[in-house]
Parts: structure tokens; C-alpha cells; sequence
């Protein structure tokens, strides 16, 4: 038999401190109905102390995966940590999740997909698995959007939260787990979605900081209609590509950006909005962590089974796109 990834736990993790949609009124001019009706977003999750930051957030989503799946973080082999906003260049996230938990025998990782990033860690991890080589892969999507966000810049701050949410890869030989995937990178949009300081590029001087580098750009405009072509597309094509219909498809887990980019994916996917886990109203957009997030509260919520036919499906900064099919593996 084949063996594949299975998903064999789902942890989260959301700071306490909510930022809603009437913070944001005393900001600058905006209103409630203005944000839910071109987000639909009502509030979103800001980790506010400043000792704490992505690696803390992914520790804890790390720690509600060990707990709910009854294992010692000694039994970790791989930590691939999906994030754009690591505690610092380098050390890598991972490494310090990794001493974080007391994952002693692991080797990690950080990878860069923004908001792809958790499916681009999901497809990764899962070919660790595939290969033979390791037993226990935990891939982690996390980001604190709170650092690099410009509040009085009311076209973007309105979008972000911060957030960690993390799964366990374990080989299966049953039929289930990450069946497929389908990634896709065009580095011509990165002019419309970026961090322009920080880097190597643009090292952090006070040009840069007066200049407001560090902080998150975006063309809403015209990532709006990329994300809603890339994320539709790429969605279908996935179903397609394995003969799924929409009868098949229990859920569609997509990347909380934007509720109207969602909906446009189901749309093409064929599928009801009550297949769709939706989770943006209360978190925002929280960039690798929104479908580990997503996955998690259809768990906790008892909307999955064993057996149900899963389609992630994710937009980012770069751009990065993609989709992965997975078949639940255990009931909830």
C-alpha cells in the first residue's frame, strides 16, 4: 500500500487582546459596516506583549498538538515553521520553537510563503513522510502581522491579526491523508505585496524606518483580483485533476483573506457556502496561520469525519498559490 501523510492532530493558538472593527473607528474615518462589508472581518486577535512573538504563538499551537495526540516532543523528527514574520532573521523560528517545546531529537526549519506558506509546509512535510525517511513532521503556520503593521494606514491595518496554528504529519496506509497538491510561484507580483525593508536589500537604517519600509505594502487592488483567479483556479484544478465533483467535496478550507475571495473559490469549485469553513470575522487575516486556524475550529466544532474529502486553498505575497487535497483520516 501506498503510504501518505495523515493529519493526526491539529493545534491553535490566538493571543487574548482583540482589536474590533470600533477600535479601528477611532483610528481614522471608517466604520464597522465598512470593514465587514469588503472584508468580512468584525475583529482580529493582536498578540500585545512585546516579549512575545511568532516563535511563542507556534510553541503553544506545537503544545495543544502533543497534548491532544498524547505524545513527548522527543517523538519529533522534522518542525517546518511557515511564517513572514520570524522572531528574527536568524536564528530560524523553528530552532527556537524546537528548544521551546523540548523537541530534542528534531531538525526544523523556517519556510517563506507568506500567506501560502502552511500549504507550502503542508506539501513539504507530507514528501517527508512519503519518503520513508520520518515518522513525525510538525508543520506550523504562524505570524504576529502585528509587527509589521502601519496603523493609521486604514487600507491595510484593518486586514491582519495574529495568530499560530500547527498539525502532525504521520504515515498512513489507509487512504487517507495528503493525497495531492498543486503549488504555483510567479514573481512578477512582487511589486504589489511586500516588505520593502529588512532585507539584505533595504538593510534597517533611519531612511528606512522613516520611510516606513518595515511595515507591510499592498495594492489591494490588483492583489484582489489575482487572489480570487489564483485561488478559484487552482482549486478546481486540484478537483479535476483527481475526478472530484462537488458532491465529493465535504469542505473547502481556503486562506482568510478576504470573505468575497472565498466566495468566488466555492463558486468555481461548484460547491455551497455551507462547505466552506469560515473563520475571518473573527480572526482576520493571519497570513500562514488562517487554515491550520480554520481547521482547527471545524475540528473543535465537530464538522469533520473520517472520510470527508478536504480542499485547501491559499493566495500570498510573492505570488505563491496553491491547493492540496486531503482525506480526513480519523474521527474527531
Amino acid at each position: 500500500m501506498k503510504v501518505t501523510a495523515a493529519i493526526t492532530a491539529v493545534g491553535k493558538y490566538l493571543p487574548p487582546d482583540v482589536l474590533s472593527n470600533a477600535d479601528f473607528e477611532k483610528l481614522f474615518d471608517t466604520t464597522d459596516e465598512w470593514i465587514k462589508t469588503r472584508t468580512g472581518i468584525s475583529e482580529r486577535r493582536i498578540l500585545k506583549d512585546p516579549t512575545k512573538a511568532t516563535s511563542f504563538m507556534m510553541a503553544e499551537a506545537a503544545r495543544r498538538v502533543l497534548e491532544q495526540r498524547k505524545i513527548n516532543a522527543s517523538e519529533i523528527d522534522v518542525i517546518i515553521a511557515c511564517t513572514v514574520t520570524p522572531d528574527m532573521m536568524f536564528p530560524a523560528t523553528a530552532c527556537l520553537v524546537q528548544n521551546e517545546i523540548g523537541a530534542k531529537n528534531a531538525f526544523g526549519f523556517d519556510l517563506s510563503a507568506a500567506c501560502s506558506g502552511f500549504l507550502f509546509g503542508l506539501s513539504t512535510g507530507a514528501q517527508f513522510i512519503e519518503a520513508g525517511r520520518y515518522k513525525k513532521v510538525l508543520v506550523i503556520g504562524g505570524d504576529k502581522m502585528s509587527a509589521i503593521i502601519d496603523y493609521t494606514d486604514r487600507t491595510t491595518s484593518i486586514l491582519f491579526g495574529d495568530g499560530a496554528g500547527a498539525v502532525l504529519l504521520e504515515p498512513t496506509t489507509d487512504g487517507t491523508g495528503v493525497l495531492d497538491h498543486i503549488l504555483h510561484t510567479d514573481g512578477s507580483g512582487k511589486d504589489f505585496l511586500y516588505q520593502k525593508g529588512g532585507g539584505s536589500l533595504h538593510p534597517a537604517s533611519v531612511e528606512t524606518v522613516n520611510a516606513k519600509w518595515h511595515n507591510i505594502y499592498q495594492d489591494g487592488k490588483t492583489v484582489f483580483k489575482s487572489a480570487v483567479t489564483g485561488m478559484a483556479d487552482v482549486s478546481a484544478a486540484i478537483m479535476e485533476k483527481n475526478g472530484l465533483t462537488s458532491d465529493d467535496i465535504a469542505y473547502l478550507i481556503p486562506h482568510q483573506a478576504n470573505l468575497r475571495i472565498i466566495d468566488a473559490t466555492a463558486n468555481r469549485m461548484g460547491i455551497d457556502s455551507n462547505k466552506v469553513i469560515i473563520n475571518i470575522g473573527m480572526y482576520g487575516n493571519t497570513t500562514a496561520a488562517t487554515i491550520p486556524l480554520a481547521l482547527a475550529d471545524a475540528i473543535e466544532q465537530k464538522r469533520i469525519k473520517r472520510g470527508d474529502n478536504l480542499i485547501f486553498a491559499a493566495f500570498g505575497a510573492g505570488y505563491t498559490w496553491g491547493a492540496a487535497w486531503v482525506k480526513w483520516g480519523y474521527n474527531t
